[in-house]
């Protein structure tokens, strides 16, 4: 069997590493003109679900290495005021295992066939039943099974289910990080709270990792290269409806909303790394009606897109990962067939994607009351 996967995200990596691991061929396709073509080294706070899908989905040998880049972690969730006095609750405390996304995404793509700049235009299903993709920049390729893993703009999902389309709920919010020093230890309980003032939120989150990655993958995988980062403060704050930075710089247009605010908080948003800031938007794509069953599905946010304030994004792309796993190995190992597998997957992926999307948009009002949900 042979599987092309489109979009080296953390789902479509952890498909094809999954299938690597099985004895199927995997092959995966980038847009982006290079792997860190775009910044994407924020923390995720991984559920037991989440965090046992990629361990499933990984080398045994690389277990270890993946519980030494992680680290646990709680939080109370409170709302604070802007000098950082509490004002109320969210809702219940959380505890998770926390991982970098970017470092998470060098150990997935470790040993695998990843081709960049290789943009999808469209796929023809043969005669054979088997799949041709379809490239800007590179010749078509041909598989058992085409998976679309290609994120909110999904490519596959606009030919295999074009009805599907995100929606824009109209919030903004910036976000960045900033190197842990001492000098931030009195904003720990601020981690994983909302701040709340002047028509903004600013939410924070602490990565401290047990063992530095770099070092870690040294001492534990030779094999693998981890990015050589430090301990660092994720923040993001969600802007008013439809907010936008005018002309000034993410941390910038932090800066001006946050006028008389505690001191830290400021230092905090002032000591940040200029070149890992950024504005981004809250889109969400909505599981529809189910497709003819064929050797093309889709996986993560190609599907089921959450906001972030769900806190199930990745969770449940790496859950999809896990499952397409899983059902691609008993076809291949001649327990069903195929299109028997990958219909087994789509009818429990849409079921539990479409709870994700519906979770994450119902804690959505807490953070930006004015967001369009319909």
């Amino acid at each position: 069997m042979r599987v092309s996967v489109v979009g080296a995200g953390l789902g479509g990596l952890a498909l094809a590493q999954g299938l690597r691991g099985a004895g199927i061929e995997a092959d995966v396709f980038e847009r982006d003109p290079g792997i860190v073509a775009r910044f994407q080294g924020y923390r995720l706070v991984l559920s037991q679900t989440g965090f046992q899908a990629v361990r499933d989905c990984l080398p045994t040998r690389w277990h270890p290495l993946l519980g030494e880049i992680v680290m646990d972690a709680s939080a109370e969730q409170l709302i604070l005021d802007p000098q950082l006095n509490e004002i109320g609750r969210l809702g219940a405390g959380w505890t998770g295992i926390v991982i970098d996304r970017q470092v998470l995404r060098h150990l997935l793509l470790t040993g695998l066939t990843v081709h960049t700049d290789a943009a999808l235009t469209g796929y023809d299903v043969m005669a054979d039943g088997k799949v041709q993709a379809r490239f800007a920049r590179r010749d078509p390729a041909t598989a058992d099974l085409l998976v679309g893993a290609d994120g909110v703009t999904s490519a596959v999902r606009a030919v295999l289910s074009p009805q599907t389309t995100p929606t824009d709920t109209g919030v903004r919010f910036v976000i960045g990080r900033t190197p842990l020093t001492d000098e931030f230890a009195g904003l720990s309980k601020a981690y994983g709270s909302k701040i709340t003032g002047d028509g903004v939120s600013l939410l924070l989150g602490a990565m401290r990792f047990r063992t530095p990655p770099k070092q870690a993958a040294e001492q534990l995988a030779p094999e693998v290269t981890l990015p050589d980062i430090g301990d660092y403060v994720r923040w993001a704050m969600i802007l008013p409806p439809n907010g936008s930075l005018g002309d000034l710089t993410a941390q910038d247009a932090v800066l001006s909303r946050t006028e008389g605010w505690h001191p830290q908080l400021r230092a905090l948003i002032e000591q940040a790394d200029p070149d890992n800031s950024t504005l981004l938007s809250i889109r969400v794509v909505k599981p529809s009606e189910r497709w003819a069953s064929g050797p093309v599905t889709l996986l993560g946010d190609a599907i089921h897109a959450t906001s972030p304030t769900g806190g199930n994004g990745a969770n449940t792309a790496l859950r999809d990962a896990d499952l397409l796993r899983r059902c691609l190995i008993e076809a291949n190992e001649g327990r069903q067939d195929l299109l028997s597998a990958v219909d087994d997957y789509e009818r429990q992926m849409f079921e539990y994607g479409a709870e994700a999307v519906r979770s994450s948009l119902e804690k959505l009002p807490a953070f930006a009351p004015e967001a369009k949900l319909s």
